[in-house]
């Protein structure tokens, strides 16, 4: 479930303004760090960090010898690493992330977490930027590393409109533009009936790139717990279906279940990762599990 201090700030009032987002970013990493370990990141970098026990598995040539040699135990020697790394932040701005459950939409559930992991971005000096895409237009933001950079990625956030389609007429190609080492954080709810989405991401992936796939449900589209024969209206083609919910729920299940496993797999061939996230779940449960 939601946290009870983010619920209480999910609506419009908040989530519409810069101060909002970044205060709802705000309270959910410090909730999510206050529930970690707050250990450094640790490598084999240059400066030094502490010293901690040795278990099975850790790398040898992490083992201090002088240590052994004036306690008798083993200790690895830590250091603090530098990430140096450059996170681009993708969304699918197509009309069906206007999809709600519970009064939250996909969208607005994808800003909040996207508010969040650049939150933590600029925590750890990374330089990111912003990339929305739909048919009408595509927003960009470049990847900076500068004071003011999570205040324009704020403001950019919450300026972006769920409409039109997802965008596959070729204006996509510069997104395509990777240099260096990149993470790609992309947000959507993989709704495309003509593959181009898949298409898409398969050419996010780079031998030097990692991707990650963030693929936002609704409770409701997992499981189909309506009562009745109810009419459901497709939100980009406006096509209807009139359904019977409880003769048709088991299979409708079963299908969505495939649909994600056959996803997963397509994933893990390409070496992307993948995340099904419902509407339903803490943010602060999405980042752990990230």
């Amino acid at each position: 479930m939601i946290d009870a201090r983010v619920k209480e700030l999910l609506n419009p009032a908040v989530l519409n303004t810069v101060s909002g987002l970044e205060l709802i970013a705000r309270v959910i990493v410090e909730g999510f760090m206050s529930g970690s370990n707050k250990s450094q990141s640790v490598g084999s970098g240059q400066e030094f960090s502490q010293y901690r026990n040795y278990q099975p598995g850790d790398d040898l040539r992490q083992l201090d010898w002088k240590m052994f040699a004036r306690s008798e135990r083993y200790y690895i020697k830590e250091a603090e690493i530098e990430t140096n790394i450059t996170v681009k932040f993708m969304l699918d701005a197509s009309r069906s992330m206007a999809y709600t459950e519970d009064g939250l939409s996909k969208l607005q559930f994808a800003k909040v977490l996207m508010a969040a992991l650049a939150f933590l971005a600029r925590k750890q000096s990374d330089t990111f930027g912003l990339f929305a895409v739909n048919d009408k237009q595509i927003k960009t933001l470049l990847p900076r590393f500068e004071q003011q950079q999570f205040m324009r990625f704020l403001l950019e956030l919450i300026n972006i409109q769920s409409e039109g389609k997802w965008e596959s007429s070729g204006r996509e190609e510069q997104l395509f533009d990777h240099h260096g080492k990149e993470m790609i954080v992309f947000f959507t709810d993989l709704y495309d009936a003509d593959g181009d989405l898949l298409n898409f991401i398969s050419r996010l992936k780079t031998p030097r790139n990692e991707v990650v796939i963030f693929h936002l449900m609704g409770k409701q589209e997992l499981e189909l717990e309506y009562e009745g024969s109810l009419t459901f209206e497709d939100l980009e083609t406006k096509a209807r279906t009139k359904v019977n919910t409880l003769l048709q729920r088991k299979e409708y299940a079963a299908r969505v279940a495939n649909w994600i496993q056959e996803t997963r797999m397509w994933m893990l061939e390409k070496d992307i990762s993948y995340h099904v996230v419902t509407l339903q779940q803490g943010a602060d449960a999405v980042l752990r599990d990230f």
